[in-house]
């Protein structure tokens, strides 16, 4: 499992030693995993010294701002949320939406994924930064959160995704990479093209041994912050809510299971609130819910393969949502008229509406995900539905062409617009195309991993049934403090530590 990213010890003094030397030269120290769950445990040094750095410039510091807690040039006591008025959902639940947009570098919380699976790797003296090119195949904010991370700790970094994505991925990365001739590889398609990633990556591996291939889908580190840093951020939310109101309970975690990664924080929220964990994917390609296939554009999300990272075995709902729907909603929380209509006709209060741009297209599918979720199990007042907005508007304003002419047919989207897009896609939400799963449903699922992984990837048949059972994941849990401890010692080494 090694090359998973699964690795409890050094395995190459010489590498680490050339690893301390570079990080030597540049002055980088790193966070812990147990730093970024709880900032609080930062040296004060580091904190006042964030104060003359940028949030989103290419320093080593910015290294500590990738949390949950980060808020612009200050922490905040409490992640970013926002608990959306029925006014907007139609339902009487609290949904919670945890903002990502505030992570720096790219403005998405894919930053702490990229930095939980390079940074195991270094401390392990897996990884060269002076030799190896990190490869980190995406569709576009794991990529681009891989470059930023990669650039900051001294190492090239090749952003490989569906050309495809949104123009504004592209923008970031031709000012972030090396060489963007060389370090942006597009491949054919768009979000729901993953196999196309890997075979590139495949062939650039076979290239040249130099490259190092960090697949968010398969790299356990990925779980793993997630799972010991975002599901005790979720938690403080939801700690926050219920001191107002004791009589909440947090009934379910909704999120897209694109990567598997951001799922993960759902475990920590069952352990420990009893919540159901409920995975999100595309109408148009539902391969959770009925072994499917397609094609779509809620950019954030992948599919046509169920991620080697995923507990699916602890997964309890499967929900699609479709593609016309994300885009529509976008276009209603995004534009004017769309605004206007949910303020005046609505009653949605102004400095809510203000707040609207913090949701991106898959942020919006997590929303619609949470929605269908408080209708099926017909929550209440007292019930609390968590979900996670990953990145903002920002990211797809260059969409915006695409949907008016696809989804309007080119035409203004006026006051008609903005009422039919809130009566059909989120009063209009019904509880068709969701599996509460049952133990035979999991194992389906669970099962369906195995033409990826063993058959086409090279995953060990053990390696892959071995996931099947929770102390799996369980044990999984043991490592973080582990590389905790491998990290503190090459701070030491380095003498960047404060």
């Amino acid at each position: 499992m090694t090359r998973l990213g699964i690795q409890k010890c050094i395995v190459d003094p010489s590498t680490l030693e050339r690893t301390a030397a570079r990080f030597r030269e540049r002055g980088i120290a790193l966070p812990t995993f147990a730093e970024l769950a709880d900032p609080t445990r930062m040296a004060s040094s580091i904190v006042d010294k964030l104060a003359a750095v940028g949030p989103d410039e290419p320093h080593p510091l910015n290294l500590y701002r990738i949390h949950w807690y980060n808020n612009g040039l200050r922490f905040r006591d409490t992640p970013a949320y926002m608990v959306l008025p029925p006014s907007l959902t139609g339902v009487r639940a609290r949904i919670a939406v945890v903002c990502g947009d505030r992570f720096p570098l790219i403005r998405a919380h894919k930053v702490l994924a990229a930095y939980a699976c390079l940074v195991p790797r270094l401390v392990t003296g897996q990884f060269d930064p002076t030799v190896h090119r990190a490869l980190w195949p995406s569709t576009g904010n794991y990529c681009r959160g891989g470059v930023a991370i990669s650039k900051i700790l001294g190492c090239r970094g090749v952003a490989i995704l569906p050309e495809g994505m949104s123009e504004e991925r592209f923008r970031w990365l031709e000012q972030w990479v090396e060489d963007p001739a060389v370090d942006i590889v597009k491949t054919r398609g768009k979000e729901s093209d993953v196999k196309e990633i890997y075979d590139a990556c495949e062939f650039l591996e076979k290239q040249d041994p130099g490259n190092v291939v960090f697949n968010q889908f398969c790299e356990f580190g990925n779980h793993l912050v997630h799972r010991v840093v975002t599901g005790p951020a979720l938690a403080r939310v939801f700690d926050v809510l219920h001191d107002k109101r004791p009589a909440l309970r947090l009934s379910a975690f909704v999120s897209a299971t694109g990567s598997a990664g951001t799922i993960a924080a759902g475990d920590h929220l069952k352990e420990r609130f009893g919540s159901r964990t409920v995975a999100v994917e595309a109408l148009e390609c539902p391969t959770l819910l009925h072994n499917g296939f397609g094609s779509h554009n809620i950019q954030g999300i992948g599919d046509k393969h169920v991620p080697l990272i995923h507990n699916v075995m602890n997964t309890d709902v499967v929900t699609a949502i479709s593609d016309a729907a994300t885009d529509r909603v976008f276009m209603l929380f995004n534009d004017g008229m769309g605004r206007r209509y949910l303020h005046e006709k609505l009653g949605v209060p102004l400095e809510f509406i203000n707040l609207l741009d913090s949701f991106g297209i898959s942020s919006i599918c997590n929303i619609l995900g949470a929605i269908k979720v408080a209708r099926y199990f017909d929550l209440g007042d007292d019930d609390v539905v968590m979900t996670v907005a990953t990145d903002g508007a920002g990211m797809y304003t260059s969409e915006v062409p695409r949907i008016v002419e696809e989804r309007l047919g080119g035409a203004v989207f006026d006051d008609r617009a903005a009422a039919e897009t809130f009566g059909e896609y989120i009063l209009g939400v019904t509880t068709d195309h969701l599996l509460e799963l049952r133990h035979v449903d999991r194992n389906r699922i669970f099962n369906l991993g195995y033409f990826t992984w063993v058959e086409q990837r090279g995953v060990s048949l053990a390696d892959f049934e071995v996931r099947r059972h929770q102390a799996f994941w369980r044990d999984l849990e043991k490592l973080p403090p582990m590389w905790d401890e491998l990290i503190r010692e090459l701070n030491a080494r380095v003498g960047a530590a404060a």
